[in-house]
């Protein structure tokens, strides 16, 4: 035997401790965005440097349009119509209730936001719905998935059009007005390409899905081209120091009532109007969040050289909202109705196992291919709780794929459906 005393291998040792706890998420791709902001401080760009980064940021922009429109399953999203109420309680959260709160926000003017802060609060309610972490907080919070999943499709969808319509309406000027010129530039960097690749998608759909890694990096890269021409037009016009750190203070505070209301409406209101938990859970989800991923090329188009004030309100409330409904959804998740219903399907299974083996092996193989899709729902919602983080990762790069898949948390594959991997689908 050997008297040296072995050393513990670093398979034994514990895990490292989180620098974040798990039920607060940062978005890694907020820091890609803190970062370039950085850089566009730094050496913002100007001259025949600024022209070449406006051209390939309104490329990039039709890109990115193309793409979710290539990505966006108009079939799947309108096999949900049979919900049409819930879809248009989360519609009206996103397109009545927030521009209503934004238009209330104008008193705030100038004491806590100026003009250029208020323009930018204004447009984040008037931004789409998001897609990705709707669907993972609704699954982390036992909540009717399929719904969140056409829900926002829709809002995405809805959202091309009405976006920025309602911008140049409630904006004005500062967002280009209701001028020929504003309509047309909509039209060919937002419009055109969304309607192509939804034209294209039964050519290019297995191709995107195949290639989906690739071209999620084609899209951060796309937006954080995008964020660092807005932001290097805003340091050669000086805008940043009219910007004050108390003002971006008051900006937070502000962004965090307008959540805290929603998040009390939609949640609710839903219940005054006779959803069940499961709905009421993706009505809150759906209906209380921005997607930052439309947002920031939709604010380059509609802002122009004035987006860079524009598009940090956007930012702000994407990632306050992403840790804000982390922390919802795990409550969601552990309440007494979610228990009992987990429960309630779990005694379910059981009786009808037993059921089975009462009757004869003659009706064995059906009774067991219901008893396996009742428990399926509640696996979703059990093997949620690992898609805090993929939500946070994945919201920004590929926010309108198909609403039959969820890139970050793999949860799940079609609308009501476990995902391979998951002990429903074995």
């Amino acid at each position: 035997m050997s008297s040296r005393t072995s050393r513990p291998s670093h398979a034994t040792r514990g895990p490292r401790r989180p620098l974040l706890p798990a039920w607060l998420p940062v978005d890694p791709y907020i820091l890609a965005l803190l970062a370039t902001v950085g850089l566009a401080a730094l050496l913002p760009a100007s001259g025949a440097a600024a022209t070449v980064a406006n051209g390939a940021a309104t490329g990039a922009v039709a890109l990115l349009f193309f793409l979710y429109g290539a990505r966006l399953s108009t079939r799947e999203a309108l096999d949900g119509l049979k919900h049409w109420r819930l879809h248009v309680t989360v519609l009206a959260c996103t397109f009545l209730l927030f521009p209503l709160l934004g238009l209330a926000a104008r008193g705030l003017v100038p004491t806590v936001l100026t003009p250029d802060l208020y323009s930018g609060f204004l447009f984040l309610c008037l931004v789409p719905s998001t897609i990705q972490s709707s669907i993972a907080f609704t699954s982390i919070a036992r909540g009717n998935v399929s719904a969140a999943i056409c829900a926002g499709s829709f809002s995405s969808l809805a959202g091309i059009v009405l976006t920025p319509l309602l911008a140049a309406l409630l904006l004005g000027s500062t967002a280009g007005g209701m001028s020929a010129d504003s309509l047309v530039r909509i039209v060919l960097q937002l419009l055109v390409p969304f309607v192509a690749g939804q034209l294209l998608r039964p050519w290019v759909g297995g191709f995107l899905v195949r290639h989906k890694k690739v071209l999620g990096y084609v899209d951060r890269g796309s937006i954080l081209l995008v964020v660092y021409t807005a932001f290097s037009a805003g340091m050669n016009r000086g805008v940043w120091q009219l910007v004050t750190p108390a003002r971006l203070g008051m900006l937070l505070v502000v962004e965090a009532v307008l959540l805290a209301v929603m998040l009390s409406l939609t949640w609710y209101g839903a219940k005054r109007l006779g959803f069940g938990r499961a709905d009421r859970i993706a009505i809150q989800f759906a209906g209380s969040k921005k997607s930052l991923a439309a947002g920031l090329p939709m604010a380059s188009v509609l802002f122009g050289a004035h987006a860079s004030l524009a598009v940090l309100p956007l930012m702000l409330f994407h990632q306050m909202q992403l840790m804000v409904c982390a922390v919802i959804a795990r409550r969601r998740a552990g309440d007494p109705e979610a228990v009992e219903e987990q429960a309630a399907g779990t005694s379910e299974t059981a009786g009808s196992t037993g059921a089975v083996e009462a009757a004869g092996s003659a009706e064995t193989a059906g009774s067991t291919g219901v008893v396996e899709a009742a428990g399926a729902g509640a696996t979703v919602g059990i093997a949620g709780h690992a898609a805090t983080a993929g939500a946070a990762a994945g919201e920004a790069a590929g926010e309108s794929a198909a609403p039959g898949a969820v890139a970050p948390t793999g949860l799940v594959t079609a609308p009501g459906r476990p995902s391979p991997g998951s002990p429903a689908a074995r």
